[in-house]
C-alpha cells in the first residue's frame, strides 16, 4: 500500500527527476546503515555522494548557483534518505541548514563566497546548542567579548553533527546583549570532546565543542535578515517521517512473513495487528500532509512556516516513535534482536522528540498560542 496518494501537495511534477535520483542513492544508504549504526562512523561516503548528485546546492537560488527548487521537492528527498539512513538525512539537513544560514544571513559578497564552498563541497554544521540552554538553541546566553577584529568566546555547543568533519560552523553568541551568528572556520582554540555515544541516530556523532579564546571575526558575522526558509524547520518533520516509514515497512514485512504455528495463517491476519497498523498508517499520512503544508508555505515564503513547522514536527515526532513502538509489538522477541531492524528503527524512532525544539517546547508553543488572548 502507498503511503500516500496524488495530492496537491506533491512536488512539482518537473522536479520527478530529482525524486527518483534520491530514490537511487537511497537504496544505496539503506545497505549501509546497519553497520553505521552499529560502529557509530559518519556516513562520509553518502555525504559525498549527495553532493556529487547535486542535492547540496539544489535549493539555493539560482543566482548563487542552486536550483531555486520546490521545498516540497525538499522533503520528499529529504524523506527518502531519511528512511535509507536517518543519520545521514540528519547530518546534511544540519550541513544545509547552516550553509544557507550563511548564504541568506550575509551581504552578497560574503554570501557567494559561502555558496561558493558549499558548491566546493566544503562542509558546514551547527553549532548553536548551548550545555545550559536547552531548546533556545537561537537565543544564546554565552556571551562574545568585544576583542580586536571580532569576538571572543569561552564556552561550549553541544549536539553539534557532523561536527568532525565540518570546515565551517555556524555558531551564535550575544554580542553587546544581542543574538549574533557566525561563519567560523574552525581552529586550535576549539577542541572536540566526544560524548556521542547514543541509543540511536548513532552515526550522526554529534559531539560537543568547547571553544577558549576562540575569536569570531566581525567579517564574518551575519548581518542579514532574510524572509528565505530554512532547511532545518522545513526539513525536521521529514526526518521522523522517513523514520516512520522505515519502521511501518519493517512491521509489513514481519507480519506478512511469520506464520502463527497454532494456526499455520500469517501473523499478518490477526485482527490487533490489522487494527494497529491501521492507525498507525492513517496517523503517518496526517503528519506527511502537515510536514507537506509547511514545505507548502516555505515556497510561498510564508511567514507561517515556522509556526506550521513546530505542528509538523511534533506530530511526526509522535507518530514515528508510535509506529515504531507497533513494530517491536508485532515483532516479538526477534523484533529485538540486532539482527532485526526493527529494533534499529525503534532506537532512531526516539530522537526527533529530542531534537530542538523538542516535542515539550513545541507542545508549549503551540498551547500558548491558543490559550493566549
Amino acid at each position: 500500500m502507498q503511503i500516500s496518494s496524488p495530492s496537491p501537495l506533491d512536488p512539482p511534477a518537473d522536479q520527478a527527476h530529482w525524486v527518483e535520483r534520491a530514490a537511487a542513492l537511497a537504496e544505496v544508504f539503506a545497505s549501509r546503515a546497519a553497520e553505521l549504526d552499529e560502529s557509530a562512523q559518519l556516513p562520509v561516503e553518502n555525504l559525498s555522494e549527495l553532493h556529487a548528485a547535486g542535492f547540496d546546492l539544489a535549493w539555493l537560488p539560482e543566482s548563487y548557483g542552486g536550483q531555486g527548487l520546490s521545498w516540497l521537492t525538499f522533503g520528499k528527498v529529504l524523506t527518502l534518505v531519511a528512511k535509507a539512513c536517518p543519520s545521514t538525512a540528519t547530518i546534511w539537513l544540519m550541513h544545509l541548514g547552516a550553509a544557507y544560514g550563511l548564504v541568506h544571513m550575509n551581504e552578497p559578497e560574503a554570501a557567494r563566497f559561502f555558496a561558493g564552498e558549499l558548491a566546493a563541497g566544503k562542509r558546514f554544521a551547527n553549532a548553536l546548542s548551548e550545555p545550559t540552554g536547552g531548546n533556545l538553541f537561537l537565543m544564546p546566553l554565552q556571551t562574545a567579548e568585544p576583542a580586536e577584529g571580532g569576538f571572543v568566546l569561552d564556552g561550549a555547543k553541544r549536539f553539534v553533527s557532523g561536527c568532525e568533519i565540518a570546515d565551517y560552523l555556524l555558531v551564535n553568541a550575544l554580542v553587546d546583549g544581542v543574538p549574533a551568528f557566525f561563519g567560523l572556520s574552525p581552529d586550535d582554540t576549539l577542541k572536540l570532546i566526544p560524548i556521542w555515544d547514543s541509543v540511536g541516530l548513532r552515526a550522526t556523532r554529534s559531539q560537543l565543542i568547547s571553544f577558549t579564546g576562540t575569536l569570531l571575526p566581525a567579517d564574518r558575522r551575519c548581518t542579514r535578515q532574510t524572509d528565505e526558509p530554512n532547511p532545518i524547520p522545513v526539513g525536521l518533520p521529514f526526518l521522523s517521517i522517513g523514520v516512520a516509514e522505515a519502521a511501518l515497512e519493517a512491521l509489513q514485512h514481519h507480519a506478512m512473513s511469520r506464520v502463527i504455528p497454532t494456526t499455520g495463517e500469517p501473523l499478518a491476519n490477526m485482527q490487533w495487528v490489522q487494527f494497529g497498523a491501521a492507525t498507525e498508517f492513517v496517523k503517518l499520512r496526517a503528519a506527511t500532509l502537515l510536514a507537506a503544508q509547511t514545505a507548502w508555505l516555505g515556497d510561498q515564503r510564508s511567514p507561517l512556516v515556522n509556526p506550521t513547522s513546530l505542528e509538523a514536527k511534533l506530530l511526526a515526532n509522535e507518530v514515528a516513535k508510535d509506529v515504531a513502538a507497533l513494530g517491536v509489538k508485532v515483532g516479538g522477541g526477534s523484533g529485538y534482536l540486532k539482527t532485526s531492524p526493527i529494533q534499529r528503527h525503534f532506537r532512531d524512532a526516539q530522537a526527533g522528540a529530542l531534537m530542538a525544539y523538542s516535542a515539550e517546547v513545541c507542545q508549549a508553543e503551540i498551547g500558548k498560542t491558543l490559550l493566549t488572548p
